[in-house]
């Protein structure tokens, strides 16, 4: 088929004559396809500026970031530190309460339970190691030695619960046990296994003490416990009773009236009643009885000097 040809005529707009020019269509397809090309490689050089120019930028972006969680790492590693010696002072005050408790320092086994050790199986670890680099090895430093000071704040945790429930139970058992006179006067007659009793004219024991005071003179509790027996015994004449727990018991009897009812809780201090003169007694006084698993004891050993009533 013979080449087609085209013909562009070229007209001025001034003077001048028209020129015309003749070209095949080989030609046209040849110059097209070299612009088609042209085109192309100015679009891939363009897109390749563009990539590189957006890949430096998020490099760029991902290299502050680390440089970022690189510094906040550090922070942190620094706040473990603060908090691991913050730990060591309380894990100290922890020994001195336990001693105050009553209890034994924490074992050498246990304390150690808190300090060190592996730091445990979570799924980070390898991803850390493999991909995070040098921030990545810090940020696992950090979480293990994290990971140690929750074990050792759950130790002395636990520590500090086992020494307040000692210390209550301390305070209450120091609450309960008797340590003041039940009443003001002067002693009369001591506790004794055998004496001379002024009314029965025998000898038998004196199972508690005697305290002088003048009629209607308040007596109170020694010690915190609840009323057991408000009433007349033969011997004790208007008593009252006491059950302070811990197996401790007190008497009060010769009343001339009380001021409690059975089952009342008390505290040290409370009044029980007043002295009195009834059942076998020779004038106004207290007889007061300590027991301790029922087996009567001297009362004079749970009188602490100089008392203050709480």
């Amino acid at each position: 088929m013979a080449n087609r040809r085209w013909t562009v005529m070229l007209v001025p707009h001034g003077s001048g004559s028209t020129r015309s020019l003749s070209v095949s269509a080989s030609l046209v397809k040849l110059v097209a396809g070299i612009a088609v090309v042209a085109g192309a490689s100015m679009l891939a050089a363009t897109y390749g500026v563009v990539t590189r120019s957006v890949d430096l930028a998020r490099s760029q972006r991902l290299e502050n970031a680390n440089r970022a969680l690189s510094a906040e790492v550090g922070v942190l590693g620094q706040r473990v530190g603060m908090l691991s010696d913050t730990l060591a002072v309380i894990a100290r005050r922890d020994q001195e309460v336990r001693l105050v408790a009553g209890l034994d320092p924490l074992s050498p086994e246990v304390a150690r339970a808190g300090i060190g050790g592996p730091g445990g199986a979570w799924p980070e670890r390898e991803r850390l190691l493999a991909e995070g680099g040098l921030t990545g090895q810090e940020a696992l430093g950090v979480h293990l030695d994290l990971d140690a000071l929750i074990r050792r704040a759950n130790v002395l945790a636990t520590s500090f619960s086992e020494a307040a429930d000692s210390l209550t139970a301390h305070v209450q058992q120091m609450e309960a046990t008797p340590s003041i006179m039940p009443t003001t006067g002067f002693l009369t007659s001591r506790f004794a296994s055998i004496r001379y009793h002024p009314i029965l004219h025998e000898n038998r024991p004196h199972e508690g003490i005697d305290i002088t005071a003048a009629y209607g003179t308040p007596i109170v509790a020694p010690a915190a416990g609840r009323v057991i027996k408000v009433g007349w015994e033969n011997g004790y004449g208007l008593m009252v009773e006491l059950d302070h727990g811990y197996g401790l018991e007190t008497k009060y009897a010769h009343m001339s009236r009380t001021a409690v009812h059975v089952g009342q809780l008390v505290k040290r201090g409370d009044r029980l009643g007043y002295v009195g003169s009834t059942g076998l007694s020779t004038g106004p006084h207290l007889h007061y009885e300590v027991l301790v698993n029922g087996r009567p004891v001297d009362p004079l050993r749970y009188v602490l000097p100089d008392a203050i009533t709480d």
